[in-house]
């Protein structure tokens, strides 16, 4: 189980995401907390997003080694030595324009996104990050950064490549809490069109082939077909995300009383485990002892 955490600059903050009750966004003085009850709650692993005080066309957050994920890396990683640390490498939570990757002429340069991002992963490893996982979902995106890494003598970092992301319409409750909408046209000319079900099995083996150790299939719940093919064909951990919709659809139905939404959610868990996954990325994470009591 990993826990996703949603970190902002600030301090005392720790504010509800009004569309997806019970999660929150943190300010650095804040998400040590979080992480200590999660801890305890059984969670071992989370993944790191960042919201900056500034978004710019480079997204130069992203980047920056004193931006609000490095910060946060160097600080959970002092207080909680035991937590394996991941993080988001993309810059759409960066760029002023929402995209996650560098526009020009109106359109995402994929060969120079290639670069920021491996630079990013950089920062991230060199603050701790046991695992970078890029989402861009530009194609060359995993050797660009397994190479700078490599030549940094990072080499022990894990790359988990968001290598099967679709252009899904579950996304909207996450482009919340991360403040990443995109400010024109929308991300189908890098993520992947639903309808195709070879086309994500080509990208994750081409992942594997550039270095990823770790390969998610994104989101779960429409998809749990691809998580079982990939399953079957590749010998490599295989992550799968319960996205934001995911969860919001769950525990809205569950707030108006129309399902049980502690068994619901176990029982949805399970399905995601069943197909094949290694590996579960969920904003339930840190409520599943509380579900098992509940259900």
């Amino acid at each position: 189980m990993v826990q996703p955490v949603f970190i902002r600059y600030g301090s005392g903050v720790a504010e509800e995401i009004k569309s997806m009750p019970g999660v929150m966004r943190y300010s650095l003085d804040k998400v040590g907390g979080f992480i200590g009850r999660a801890m305890e709650a059984g969670v071992r692993a989370f993944l790191l997003f960042g919201v900056p005080s500034a978004k710019d066309e480079l997204g130069t957050g992203a980047y920056d080694e004193d931006g609000v994920i490095p910060t946060a890396i160097r600080r959970i990683r002092a207080d909680f030595p035991d937590a394996v640390i991941a993080a988001d490498v993309c810059l759409c939570e960066y760029t002023s324009h929402g995209h996650c990757g560098i526009v020009k002429n109106g359109t995402v340069d994929n060969d120079e996104t290639l670069k920021y991002l491996a630079r990013a992963a950089v920062v991230y490893a060199r603050a701790g990050a046991d695992i970078v996982a890029p989402s861009a979902m530009m194609d060359g995106q995993v050797k660009a950064i397994r190479d700078a890494l490599d030549a940094e003598g990072l080499s022990d970092t894990i790359i988990m490549g968001y290598s099967s992301k679709f252009a899904s319409a579950l996304y909207g409750p996450f482009r919340e809490a991360a403040e990443s909408a995109p400010r024109f046209g929308d991300r189908k000319s890098y993520q992947m069109d639903y309808r195709s079900s070879r086309t994500p099995l080509r990208e994750i083996e081409l992942d594997i082939k550039e270095g990823a150790d770790i390969v998610m299939v994104k989101p779960a719940m429409f998809y749990l077909d691809i998580i079982r093919a990939a399953k079957e064909r590749f010998y490599v951990p295989i992550a799968a995300y319960s996205v934001s919709g995911e969860y919001s659809m769950i525990k809205a139905a569950g707030e108006r009383g129309w399902i049980d939404e502690p068994r619901v959610a176990l029982e949805y868990l399970y399905a995601i485990k069943r197909a094949g996954a290694d590996i579960i990325i969920t904003y339930y994470a840190h409520m599943v002892k509380d579900l098992l009591e509940r259900a």
